[in-house]
């Protein structure tokens, strides 16, 4: 369940993160994904926009498709990209049981 702290404290950390280069992924239906780099450009109270490095296309996303998951966001530092948001517990205990 989303709580607002949730939403204030991913509000805060992709505002902290404008300008940052980051790892989009998602699904488009009927088994269709996509993972593309792009750049967060700016950060709304409602919603934040990144901008597409393929194409110079700017997307908007709302902080809960984040936290719902439709998108995923990984943090690019050097070579190493992090999950904005840690994997949930019960995916976590799925993978200590295989």
């Amino acid at each position: 369940m989303i709580c607002k702290k949730d939403i204030t404290d991913l509000k805060t950390d992709i505002g902290e993160m404008v300008g940052q280069k980051i790892v989009v992924r998602g699904t488009l239906g009927r088994s269709k994904s996509f993972e593309k780099e792009a750049t967060i450009e700016k950060a709304y109270p409602n919603i934040f926009v990144v901008k597409y490095e393929e194409n110079n296309r700017n997307v908007t996303y709302s902080y809960t498709d984040v936290l719902t998951r439709t998108v995923e966001i990984d943090v690019i530092d050097g070579n190493i990209a992090t999950p904005l948001i840690p994997p949930q517990i019960e995916e976590l205990k799925k993978v200590k049981n295989l």
